[in-house]
């Protein structure tokens, strides 16, 4: 059976546009569930679920450290050490910022050639609990710089990874880091079986609700775990515009600015004194006006209901220390009524090199396609923008959102084994959900099957890649010993 729509979406066409290219209609197949069974089970053959334990880096495997700095040319230069020092800090953090190291090793495998939307650095830190635009407490994939559609396995392996590598930085046992692991890859199995089951519109609607999950489970696990949770959730419920504006700015001849913390928040005034920082500001209003033109109409004339008033640079993530983020101080009402915009730049998926190239001229709008695909609810200010003639005369692409909406996410550090096994389940679910919105969720459940051989061997592979992890991480280690690269700071 074959359906032809009428067109693409008015994103892809305005991003085909801008590169000249007619939009023409896409064919879209629907075979039956039969036919999508059989592509999963088709799949074993060529790649064996037992194949993925194994990780064997390639003779010719590039330096770790020269990926990462073939990163540096398109940062600010003086951010850059900031993010090596940040990646200095434990293997876990070295793994955080490493993406395009994962990316080229993975490309090395076999893939299934079963695809989805992929987050691209699925690591458990980029999980975690946001406000839904109905003030609803959702948990959900928060970070999509990297997405792009790809192998499915290559975001479970990530996050199965990053599982291996967190438990080590927290000093568990082998048996405890092994299972968090597999109730990982078995929650994201089991449901992305379930969610094969499902109707489309069922599958599309599904989401966690944090106080529904709290209410679920709080006679099922100790009290202690669920106090610490409610604890890290009434915090998350803070981190507001408010909160915000009470940490950020200060007043300063009756109107609120933000304060600089150099280098970590640097004001227009700070990095171009004078005329050049007003013309600086005036570039940026100019930003935020176009980008509000990529907004839903609605939340268009919900933004215009706020004034511009102070715009600052701002150091962000691990991975993406060094590319350009701005954060912008918006009033409404009064100064009651603040709202903070972040502006990130949004630069090639490391992907990109390994699997092809976005179908999106710009990479803001990549981002934003990407995360509202994998994501249940996402910010309502979710939007783009791309620069002709950027700060520094470069085209830059950039995504923008809310700076804070009750954003709270996973403390590595103080995590206990029974927390870390009941976090990584709702990772799993998580991500299946976010693949089977965009992949064959049919086929996939298919190829993962009823039984536990793709758990065993993710996890079998997840401990190997934390050894090549640890590998990388002393190789960074020795070349700032070398004087190779420059740190400065940390998390």
């Amino acid at each position: 059976m074959v359906s032809t729509t009428e067109s693409e979406s008015d994103q892809t066409t305005q991003a085909r546009g801008r590169r000249g290219r007619t939009a023409a209609p896409r064919v879209v197949s629907h075979p039956t569930v039969a036919e999508r069974t059989a592509v999963g089970r088709d799949a074993r053959a060529g790649v064996p679920r037992s194949s993925h334990a194994a990780f064997e880096p390639p003779s010719a495997r590039p330096d770790p450290i020269a990926l990462l700095e073939s990163q540096a040319p398109s940062r600010v230069q003086e951010l850059v050490p900031i993010r090596y020092g940040r990646m200095l800090v434990s293997p876990f953090a070295f793994y955080r910022g490493g993406a395009l190291i994962m990316a080229s090793d993975l490309s090395t495998a076999p893939t299934t050639g079963l695809r989805a939307q992929l987050c691209g650095d699925a690591h458990l830190s980029n999980f975690g609990v946001f406000a839904s635009p109905e003030r609803r407490l959702v948990f959900d994939l928060n970070d999509f710089d990297e997405t792009l559609p790809g192998p499915f396995e290559w975001d479970v392996k990530r996050l199965a990874a990053s599982m291996e590598v967190a438990g080590r930085d927290s000093g568990f046992t082998d048996a405890q880091r092994r299972s968090a692991v597999l109730d990982t890859v078995a929650s994201y199995r089991e449901a992305m079986r379930t969610f094969a089951g499902m109707r489309a519109l069922d599958v599309w609607y599904a989401r966690i609700d944090v106080d529904d999950l709290v209410a679920e489970f709080r006679n099922q696990v100790k009290k202690g775990m669920v106090k610490r949770t409610e604890k890290a959730l009434a915090k998350a419920r803070t981190r507001d515009s408010m909160t915000a504006f009470s940490k950020l700015t200060a007043m300063v001849d009756g109107e609120p600015q933000i304060v600089s913390d150099p280098p970590l928040i640097e004001r227009i005034a700070d990095i171009a004194p004078g005329h050049s920082g007003e013309e600086l500001f005036e570039r940026l209003h100019q930003l935020t006006r176009r980008y509000r033109q990529s907004l839903q109409s609605d939340r268009r004339i919900l933004l215009e209901q706020f004034r511009l008033v102070d715009f600052a640079r701002k150091v962000v993530g691990v991975g993406s220390v060094g590319t350009r983020a701005w954060i912008g101080l918006l009033l409404g009402r009064d100064e009651q009524d603040p709202l903070f915009l972040q502006f990130k730049e949004a630069q090639p998926s490391v992907l990109e090199a390994f699997i092809a190239k976005s179908e999106y001229a710009n990479h803001g709008q990549r981002v934003v396609a990407g995360q509202h695909l994998m994501q249940a609810s996402s910010d309502i200010f979710l939007g783009w923008v791309h620069v002709e003639a950027g700060f520094d005369g470069q085209e830059r692409d950039f995504y923008g959102r809310q700076l804070k909406d009750w954003k709270g996410s996973f403390e590595v550090g103080s995590a206990r084994p029974e927390g870390m096994r009941m976090y990584g389940s709702l990772c799993g679910w998580t991500l299946a959900r976010a693949h089977a919105r965009s992949g064959d969720r049919i086929a996939i459940a298919s190829y993962l099957g009823s039984g536990d051989a793709f758990d065993r061997a993710i996890a079998a592979f997840a401990i190997a890649y934390a050894d090549q992890n640890e590998r990388d991480y002393q190789a960074l280690v020795d070349a700032h010993a070398e004087g190779r690269i420059v740190a400065e700071g940390g998390l």
